[in-house]
């Protein structure tokens, strides 16, 4: 057998609300550790948009999945099905926090708008139907020995993102470290197998190997190729090796597309409350995805609600 790892992020580019990064790991016959996840699964998984009713769900690149204004059905559906292969389905805002970003609930308390919301979800789904989907998954999961082992999150809101900032000196440094340090932290969880991780390449960086060698000092960090479409490393013993790929597009490989959708949709619950949070002290306020244009109008109309509660610049605003 051999586990298979996909990250991918949301939020990377907003002042507002949360960056957020995703990893999900994947166990699977090492037969088939060439086979495209897609094929193996077609019977229930693809990578094109499905609706209601549909015998199969999508796992793709949530940019595929989700557009601003039309609900989050496209995320749920997909999403909640494969979270139901490892946790009883989410039915309110803060349990889908709990499941998927359990290391949140401290910092979710301490941030205003995030403090006390709540709300129930799935909010755009049948329930009924997530129950079957699930059945379904099990029966294909089980004859295809494939085995769904985590989906992990990890939010980095305002303050610490500012924080990473200082430390690293760029946000595309913040993103590869936090990337690698969510890997490494999934990776101690898993059985002593080879293991191969895909990520989506990090902006224009094709070198990583500093970074790897920082994130696992234990070992030495073999180069294999480093070039624009995709950057390969290895390291470890034969029994535990792990592979490690960059690559462009690295969303098509479907543990890195259930990771984009576990990230989309935190961030846009995230947005949710924020939005919420100051419509309830400014009921006329339109809401903001928090993208740099419309976040700097957002920030504007809220400054004399944020000086009155006291509220710090760095609980909510990400210097870049």
């Amino acid at each position: 057998m051999v586990y298979l790892i996909g990250t991918d992020e949301a939020g990377y580019g907003p002042n507002l609300g949360p960056l957020v990064i995703s990893a999900t790991a994947w166990r699977v016959d090492s037969a088939n550790l060439h086979h495209d996840l897609y094929d193996l699964l077609a019977d229930r998984i693809v990578s094109s948009p499905t609706k209601a009713g549909d015998a199969q769900i999508s796992i793709a690149d949530s940019k595929k999945l989700y557009k601003p204004g039309a609900g989050l059905a496209g995320l749920e559906r997909g999403l909640f099905s494969m979270l139901g292969l490892l946790h009883p389905i989410p039915c309110s805002w803060q349990q889908a926090w709990e499941i998927l970003a359990p290391e949140s609930s401290g910092l979710l308390n301490s941030i205003p708008w995030y403090a006390n919301y709540n709300g129930p979800i799935p909010s755009h789904t049948d329930h009924n139907e997530l129950t079957q989907l699930v059945k379904g998954l099990e029966f294909l999961f089980r004859e295809q020995h494939v085995a769904l082992v985590a989906i992990q999150s990890k939010p980095i809101f305002s303050n610490r993102f500012n924080e990473l900032i200082e430390q690293f000196g760029s946000k595309g440094a913040a993103l590869s470290k936090t990337t690698l340090q969510l890997i490494a932290s999934l990776i101690d969880q898993l059985n002593d197998e080879p293991i191969h991780v895909v990520c989506d390449k990090h902006g224009g960086r094709n070198r990583y190997g500093p970074l790897l060698q920082e994130v696992f000092p234990e070992y030495l960090i073999e180069v294999h190729r480093e070039g624009r479409a995709e950057s390969t490393y290895q390291w470890g013993p034969p029994s535990s090796r792990v592979t490690i790929s960059f690559r462009a597009r690295g969303e098509s490989f479907l543990p890195s597309a259930l990771a984009s959708m576990a990230s989309k949709y935190l961030r846009e619950l995230a947005m949710q409350a924020l939005n919420v949070f100051w419509q309830s002290h400014l009921p006329n306020l339109k809401p903001t995805a928090g993208y740099p244009v419309d976040a700097r109008r957002f920030k504007s109309e809220i400054a004399s609600v944020q000086e009155k509660l006291r509220i710090e610049d760095r609980v909510l605003w990400r210097s870049r």
